[in-house]
């Protein structure tokens, strides 16, 4: 068992400088290297770590706030978790899971920004998506290989390769291979029908430079905790390890495989559900589409034969089969590390990183009339707009449904509503680098520059495949792997609504100081990042103006107006800019600063400043609007959010206690505020929505306390407090006192306006607190060591309210949640290295919380003008209730482990 005596390293000698890969837990091998400069009251050499308490709290002398958890304390939780809920102690993040064991993913909210705002790295590679910038939380590296994991509370570091990071970074530092031959086994059984098999192999120092690797693999499969379905993830894992001659210097080559076939996704609560005890249903167990016959209508939006989740049959439509509610994902990478001093005082560092992701955001079926002019690009007609409604099966015999239109379900007519799978597939290649050179002028001064790449091209498809009759897709990410099932117009076009390719470019060059005064009693950290971004946009459909609505179609538009946008028959007069490209670029010069202070032999206080910038995300970029007075495609309706960040902190470190306290403020400007789309009737079920807020301001409070109370017992707290302030109402666009809306019987003093006259309508959102963000977040757990082999874990997260709206008028009840772990050694019993038994148990006392909320602007009715021009039906929004998932219940599984 872990002897807490030995968490705290001897604190007398100093190394400061000393530059070992993996002594600090940062973004890339330059910032390991920069930040051994501030290591400087702790010894750093190889194998060893920063003094912690078990692993749940980690001294930190950065100037800047940041907390670390080590692999002491992930061993303790849930075999197979993802590792953002194990960071759910640290203060300032809060995690919602969307599952027990977090193969659904989940949210991640540091401050009050979500995980978009958040970079996410792993051994410095960033893994936000390059287009929107979602952090993946199911698809994590293997809690097992993870050595260190920190948190950046509100800033970056120097060299940090994003573009989106406002809210801080997350960083992952994978561990090293072993000196020493051997194989790990574990095996895990839980409720759910949970079962995950983790091997590892480590070839020890091997050849005549002791070459040290590792390989692993791991498989999970378990049942979704509500409603049918099952999720499975099948990970591979490896790294090459060479030690280049001591003094820091090494090399090291990794690969990372995960492969995830999730039926992940759960129908949302409404807090009238929740408060009631009413359960909506979840998916449908099974769905089948009408046998098609010739000349008679199959509508399968309301003649499919449904089997859902409570067992009962029923009519309608497949969208909520099983089978196509799945959410799959290939990803996988290499990465590579090199620091090597060239002089005594200069040492050069080289990360290249590549990454391949094939996924889908969510996928669902697509409701297709064989009348669709997308099908049919020729015809002079319009027979889509006559809707499928209005064919009777006498029609269906004519020779207008034989000769026109598209079959789609083999029957011989064109009479027919037909499913088909319709996934928003992204295939991404990512290209990465992260260079530095630190030249070290003296014992205490040292300069950095780094250089960093991150490109990214990004296809995004939609493109429609057939289903099998029970609701089957052929492939689970449509033609890439089932090109003959392709859904194909007469002219042999692909039925699509996404079809778009991009490509997202971060070049950034940073420069930092650090130096250290007054006998190391001071050291100021003085850096500057400068990111230049580019996205090149290429939409291949017609966009519809100001919106993200397109329509990717072979047809001939029906008009072609003067300013360059055209109408189609079908869909009368709603205008669509024609296919286009785009190159848009952002910089911004970006401080980052800070010093920290140590006095009184374990005390200090640091204070630090940074600013960041998140360029637009694809989606808000594909949204083009007309500039009405020079007909070009306008883009600057979205600009980049940028935000100053402040924190004055205090620390003290004795041999029994480590603790921070740190106070911060943040000043946004352009807030985005994103929400997921969780509605399976909505057009855009899956896919993230966002709106600006405008102005926002936040402070609050971080604090943090490990302390040892003996040999066998420890305690671990932290509490956050944030307050935020939206600065502004939110436009929502302009009531118009046209003529149109004199005659429909506006209010006199509209009448008699000028037919001009625009009427500006607000939500009053100023004063209101940005959505799902907690005020007070609590965090304990302690550690008791029983005996020599048996050992005890309980730690609870408190969260509080949390807003589901702009105007604030719908909020989240606060909720805890207790976890424990019970871990026995088996060594002496079986003679096996390493042996144990663990149980692990999560929702301990099976709390009934609602967790992930779909945020939106207004719950109720709310005023938008009290301008007695504005008609009572527009000057009141209406409000939309929202959507909440539901938190797992109380949840246990047992897990066997040993060493060969």
């Amino acid at each position: 068992m872990t002897n807490r005596k030995r968490v705290f390293w001897a604190t007398t000698a100093l190394f400061s400088g000393l530059l070992v890969a993996g002594a600090a837990s940062a973004q890339s091998s330059g910032t390991v290297a920069t930040e051994g400069a501030t290591e400087l009251d702790t010894v750093v050499v190889t194998g060893a770590r920063t003094p912690s308490i078990d692993g749940v709290i980690v001294a930190q002398t950065v100037p800047k706030t940041r907390s670390s958890i080590s692999q002491e304390f992930i061993s303790t939780q849930s075999s197979g978790q993802t590792i953002l809920q194990t960071l759910n102690l640290v203060p300032g993040l809060n995690f919602v899971n969307n599952d027990p064991y977090g193969n659904s993913g989940g949210n991640i909210r540091l401050r009050g920004f979500d995980g978009n705002r958040v970079s996410l790295t792993f051994d410095g590679m960033p893994l936000n998506d390059t287009g929107n910038y979602a952090a993946y939380t199911n698809q994590m590296l293997d809690s097992e290989l993870i050595d260190r994991a920190s948190v950046n509370q509100g800033t970056t570091d120097v060299d940090s390769p994003t573009a989106s990071a406002t809210g801080g970074t997350i960083n992952l530092l994978s561990a090293r291979p072993l000196e020493e031959a051997g194989v790990e086994v574990k095996a895990t059984i839980g409720e759910n029908n949970y079962g995950r098999v983790y091997l590892r192999a480590d070839t020890g120092a091997f050849g005549p430079w002791g070459t040290t690797a590792y390989t692993t693999v791991s498989y999970t499969n378990y049942d979704k905790f509500r409603g049918p379905g099952e999720l499975e993830k099948l990970q591979f894992n490896g790294k090459l390890y060479q030690d280049l001659g001591g003094n820091g210097n090494f090399a090291s080559i990794a690969g990372h495989y995960n492969r995830n076939r999730n039926a992940a996704f759960f129908n949302n609560y409404t807090l009238a559900n929740f408060n009631s005890g009413v359960e909506p249903l979840e998916n449908d167990i099974a769905c089948f589409r009408p046998f098609a016959a010739a000349g008679t209508v199959q509508d399968e939006n309301t003649q499919s034969s449904r089997i859902r989740s409570d067992g009962s049959i029923a009519s309608g439509n497949c969208t909520s089969a099983i089978n196509l509610r799945i959410n799959p994902s290939d990803t996988g990478n290499i990465r590579g590390q090199f620091s090597y001093a060239l002089t005594d005082n200069l040492r050069f560092t080289f990360d290249p990183s590549y990454q391949y992701v094939l996924a889908t955001g969510g996928t669902t079926t697509s409701l297709v009339s064989e009348r669709d002019d997308r099908l049919d690009q020729n015809r002079l007609n319009n027979n889509s707009a006559t809707g499928l409604s209005a064919i009777t099966n006498a029609q269906c015999v004519t020779a207008l449904y034989n000769t026109t239109g598209r079959d789609l379900n083999g029957d011989g007519d064109t009479c027919d509503n037909v499913h088909v799978y319709a996934p928003s597939v992204t295939n991404t290649n990512r290209y990465g680098l992260s260079t530095s050179l630190i030249w070290d002028l003296n014992d205490d001064h040292r300069i950095r520059g780094a250089y960093a790449l991150d490109y990214g091209r990004h296809r995004q498809t939609g493109e429609g495949t057939f289903i099998t009759r029970d609701s089957r897709p052929y492939d689970v990410f449509s033609t890439d792997g089932a090109p003959d099932q392709a859904v194909t117009g007469r002219d042999g076009s692909i039925y699509r609504f996404r079809d778009r390719f991009s490509i997202a470019e971060l070049q950034q060059f940073s420069l930092e100081y650090i130096g250290d005064f007054f006998n190391d009693s001071l050291t100021i950290n003085l850096g500057v990042r400068a990111p230049e971004f580019t996205r090149e946009l290429n939409q291949y459909c017609f966009s519809q103006n100001g919106s993200s609505n397109v329509r990717c179609t072979t047809e001939t538009p029906a008009t072609t107006l003067a300013s360059g946008n055209v109408t189609f028959a079908s869909t009368g007069s709603t205008q669509y800019i024609p296919p286009y490209a785009a190159e848009l670029n952002y910089d911004d010069v970006l401080p980052n600063v800070g010093a920290v202070y140590r006095f009184g032999g374990g005390h200090s206080v640091y204070a630090s400043y940074a600013e960041g910038m998140s360029v637009p995300r694809t989606d808000n970029l594909y949204q083009p609007v007309r500039n009405t007075t020079d007909n070009s495609i306008d883009f600057t309706t979205v600009q980049p959010e940028t935000t100053k960040a402040y924190d004055l902190g205090y620390r003290f470190r004795s041999s029994r206690l480590i603790a921070q306290a740190v106070l911060w403020y943040v000043e946004f400007e352009n807030r985005i505020v994103q929400s997921q789309d969780n509605d399976i009737t909505s057009p855009t079920f899956g896919f993230s929505v966002d709106r600006n807020v405008g102005a926002v301001k936040q402070q609050g409070f971080d604090g943090q306390l490990g302390y040892i109370f003996s040999d066998r017992f420890a305690l671990n707290l932290s509490a956050s407090y944030n307050e935020s302030e939206l600065q502004d109402n939110l436009f929502l666009g302009n009531f118009n006192c046209t003529t149109a809306n004199q005659v429909a019987g506006s209010t006199p003093a509209c009448a008699t306006a000028p037919a001009s006259t625009a009427i500006p309508l607000y939500l009053q959102t100023a004063g209101k607190t940005l959505v799902e963000t907690p005020d007070w977040t609590f965090s304990a757990r302690a550690d008791w060591d029983v005996t020599e082999n048996l050992s005890f874990g309980l730690q609870a997260k408190y969260v509080g309210e949390r807003f589901a709206t702009d105007v604030n008028d719908e909020i989240s009840d606060a909720y805890t949640v207790a976890d424990m772990d019970i871990r026995y050694d088996l060594t002496d019993a079986f003679g096996i290295r390493g042996a144990y038994v663990q149980l692990n148990v999560n929702n301990l006392l099976d709390e009934d919380y609602l967790g992930n909320i779909s945020t939106g602007n207004n719950g109720l009715s709310s005023v938008v003008t009290t301008d007695p021009r504005v008609p009572a039906a527009t000057a009141n929004r209406s409000g939309s209730a929202r959507t909440y998932s539901l938190g797992s219940p109380r949840t246990a599984q047992i897990t066997l482990g040993m060493k060969f």
